[in-house]
């Protein structure tokens, strides 16, 4: 069976502080984010953002890009976790965001 195309993810040594705090300004994706940080990987679908299908893609394209969440898709379905270099390469950073940068919904 064809395995999926997955997407292109930054390596760890490409991920910079700057590209991480620009994704996580938007507060759609601090909210992704925030439901991703109880460690378990989501089905894109899983999401209730308030935003459209297609808002909800560019939002987790500038997450992956950034470096902050992996993507792997599964047949048709799409799948998401955080990245566990994130953490290791800005130790408490996400977690000093989540804390005090509360996410609107």
């Amino acid at each position: 069976m064809k395995q999926p195309k997955q997407l292109p993810h930054p390596s760890p040594n490409e991920i910079t502080l700057s590209r991480v705090l620009h994704a996580l300004s938007d507060p759609v994706r601090l909210s992704v984010v925030a439901d991703l940080a109880g460690g378990r990987e989501r089905g894109s679908s899983e999401f209730e953002c308030g935003v459209a299908e297609s808002t909800l893609s560019h939002h987790l394209k500038v997450l992956r890009l950034a470096g902050v969440i992996q993507h792997r898709k599964e047949g048709t379905r799409c799948f998401v976790a955080l990245r566990p270099e994130l953490e290791a390469t800005f130790p408490g950073l996400l977690g000093s965001i989540l804390k005090h940068g509360r996410p609107e919904r």
